[in-house]
């Protein structure tokens, strides 16, 4: 069974304020991230090894971007994003069983 049947997925923004390495402007980008949050139950025709993945699986986020444009009107270069985790863990939303 695949890891993306245990998630479900969905594109989201987030403010990150960035340096532009060419003319050191710092300003606020608008960064892509795909969403993947953990189903509450197991999909159905599951194994034990499917199991024991789900179990340990969580939500997390992924950065899809990769590179920027400057927004300094005399710059308008393209740079790299630096200093931003490009996997983010989501904390859970349910309470936990006992």
């Amino acid at each position: 069974m695949e890891e993306r049947a245990f998630y479900k997925e969905s594109q989201t923004t987030r403010p990150a304020r960035l340096n532009c390495p060419y003319c050191r402007t710092t300003e606020s980008y608008e960064l892509r991230w795909l969403v993947r949050k953990k189903k509450d139950r197991l999909p159905p025709g599951a194994d034990e090894e499917a199991r024991a993945k789900f179990n340990k699986s969580q939500s997390y986020m992924v950065l899809l971007d990769d590179k920027v444009v400057c927004r300094n009107p005399r710059c308008r270069r393209t740079f790299e994003i630096s200093g931003i985790k490009t996997v983010a863990f989501l904390e859970s939303e349910a309470p936990a069983r006992r």
